[in-house]
């Protein structure tokens, strides 16, 4: 592993190219949460939301936004950048350095026949690598993992413990597939028989392009006859189900829970909040955003923000609900009036 380093508050300013405001010899060797930071940690502050916990953090220097250059309490050591989700990253490559891969195959590793690779490869116990497996350089496929026959991978590409590739699936360079994923297994197709449902075929593609990522336990189907596709950049968290045929544009983000049935097109730059639901053959034009728990039952427009179910546009929903609380005070008000009528005293 990478010897951790120490730094002072005025290299790690330096090295962001950020305004220093406060005591520039604090050493620090860690990053923390505002919460859990120690006077030797670094930590973070990017949204007024955390704005109580830095008044009360013991952090011994803090990354943040001009924004938040006079508030009082806080850490008096600030470092001022754009954007501290990126600086935090660049830093933290060299306060709290990734362990060096065990290069090399572990015992208990299966490798098929007209199996390669280029450079360095690790492969943990346990692993099974299929026939003819494509890999580029510097691959990582972890304890139990399966490879199955004819995958092609491209350069840097991890494979998580448990996690499957299925037949002739093709990743791109520096794709992470968390642990316990399983991608280009045959999607849920059947037919209707006289003697129940038959299964059907399911032998096409499955392609996942540069700087992919995908979470823990996530599922991406392969295509039935044609492909499915994840576009370059895009980033998938865990416990999300992409069915067949279904082709996803670059740079896209799809949290935990999002169900997306087949031959749906979600195009570039799509937000996908927790537990979204997206029917089948539909359109997700580009950059827009399905909020959590919606239920996407029609095709969607580039750039519009839709919430709940049937989802909607964003704003209509909000209307319409504060509507019905205004609907609902009505009746309140009604009943009274109702009440009052009828158990008016006699003369």
């Amino acid at each position: 592993m990478p010897a951790a380093r120490t730094l002072s508050a005025a290299q790690v300013a330096e090295l962001l190219g950020g305004e220093l405001v406060g005591p520039g010899g604090v050493l620090l060797g860690d990053i923390r949460s505002l919460e859990e930071a120690t006077p030797e940690s670094l930590s973070l502050l990017a949204s007024s939301r955390y704005l109580s916990c830095f008044q009360r953090s013991r952090a011994g220097a803090v990354v943040t936004t001009p924004e938040f250059k006079d508030v009082h309490p806080g850490p008096k050591t600030r470092i001022l950048v754009d954007n501290p989700y990126e600086a935090i990253q660049r830093v933290g490559k060299l306060l709290c350095p990734e362990p060096e891969p065990s290069w090399g195959i572990a015992p208990g590793a299966r490798i098929g026949q007209g199996t390669t690779w280029q450079g360095r490869i690790a492969i943990g116990a346990g692993a099974v690598l299929g026939r003819n497996v494509t890999l580029g350089r510097d691959c990582r496929i972890g304890p139990y993992a399966v490879v199955e026959d004819g995958v092609t991978m491209g350069d840097r590409c991890e494979i998580g413990a448990c996690a499957l590739i299925a037949s002739e699936v093709t990743l791109g360079n520096e794709v992470k597939v968390g642990p316990g994923a399983r991608i280009g297994t045959p999607g849920f197709g059947f037919f209707r028989t006289e003697t129940g449902h038959q299964r059907v075929f399911h032998r096409g593609a499955c392609h996942i392009a540069d700087g992919v990522e995908i979470g823990a336990n996530s599922t991406i189907d392969r295509g039935s006859l044609g492909s499915t596709s994840i576009g370059k950049g895009t980033k998938i968290d865990n416990l999300v189900h992409i069915a067949h045929n279904v082709r996803v544009g670059e740079r896209c983000l799809i949290m935990a829970q999002v169900g997306i049935a087949g031959s749906t097109v979600v195009e570039d730059e799509v937000i996908l909040a927790g537990q979204a639901g997206l029917a089948d053959h539909l359109t997700v034009g580009r950059q827009a955003r399905v909020a959590a728990q919606a239920g996407v039952i029609g095709n969607v427009e580039a750039g519009l923000t839709v919430s709940g179910y049937p989802a909607r546009p964003h704003r209509e929903v909000l209307r319409q609900t504060a509507a019905l609380r205004r609907l609902s005070r009505m009746v309140d008000q009604l009943e009274r009036l109702v009440s009052e009528q009828f158990h008016e005293p006699t003369s």
